[in-house]
């Protein structure tokens, strides 16, 4: 059933959007408005050896957008960078997202306003540098609606949103080791007896806190993730994956307490047993 509502979000995605492309060009700009939301990029001035720069997503009231992981509906976004100048990488960095709840299932979400910070390469750094980004991406309410927004940006020079950009990058989950003793950390995974594939997740974090637990695998491995108490145990279950699966799969746990937010890196075998 969660594949099925998947497939049909994307098929919906994909028809509106080449409608509206073909519908109407739009020139390339800072910022577009689009369908209930904003989007627009934004500059950081430089970083070292980087350029930083951020994609801001302004959502009118109740409407979201999703993270990288969209959950069991909606679409995450998608970037094309191809028509940049002087640009030898673009990678997008991501604050941890929401989890939401609704009668679509549970989906991983950021509201009002996000902020993807950008870590731009340039191919030569002594030449001006602009972004050009074709971005698509879901706003949903009640039903999720396709936005497309061209956008662009010299960035050489500039650096008017570094505070904000540098505010969404303090939200990103740091990289942290399984049984790592911190205040918000993953200490360990254990297989369950189920009749899917599952195991539990046992966590660290401060009193109160509320933790919220994210698992991603490899592509077409999708995972739910439920915490049936109030202790900081969650289970993770393998709802599908690719029947011609072998060898080690790649799983990440974020896990979100609060201000705080992590990221772990372990292992499945093909049949989605921790290694």
């Amino acid at each position: 059933m969660a594949s099925m509502f998947r497939a049909a979000s994307v098929a919906f995605f994909l028809i509106l959007s080449f409608a509206a492309a073909v519908a109407q060009p739009i020139k390339p700009s800072a910022s577009n408005q689009g369908f209930y939301s904003r989007a627009r990029l934004i500059a950081g001035g430089e970083q070292g050896e980087h350029w930083l720069a951020g994609i801001e997503i302004t959502l009118d009231q109740g409407f979201k957008t999703y993270w990288r992981t969209p959950g069991d509906s909606g679409l995450p976004p998608r970037f094309d960078w191809s028509g940049s100048e002087n640009v030898a990488g673009a990678e997008i960095r991501w604050p941890a997202p929401k989890r939401h709840e609704d009668a679509a299932g549970v989906a991983y979400v950021y509201g009002k306003k996000a902020v993807l910070p950008v870590i731009v390469k340039a191919k030569d750094p002594a030449k001006p540098i602009r972004l050009v980004l074709v971005l698509e991406y879901g706003v949903c309410k009640d039903i999720c609606i396709p936005a497309h927004a061209d956008l662009t940006l010299d960035l050489t020079g500039a650096a008017s949103e570094r505070k904000a950009i540098e505010a969404a990058l303090a939200k990103v989950p740091a990289p942290q080791a399984l049984g790592d003793q911190a205040d918000v950390s993953v200490l360990s995974i254990a297989p369950l007896a189920q009749d899917k594939p599952a195991f539990s997740v046992t966590v660290r974090a401060p009193s109160g806190a509320k933790p919220a637990l994210f698992a991603e695998g490899p592509e077409n491995w999708f995972l739910s993730t439920s915490h049936p108490d109030d202790s900081n145990r969650f289970t993770v279950t393998v709802e599908e994956k690719p029947k011609d699966a072998s060898g080690s799969v790649p799983l990440r746990l974020t896990l979100v307490a609060g201000d705080k937010a992590i990221e772990t890196e372990v292992s499945l075998d093909a049949n989605g047993t921790p290694r």
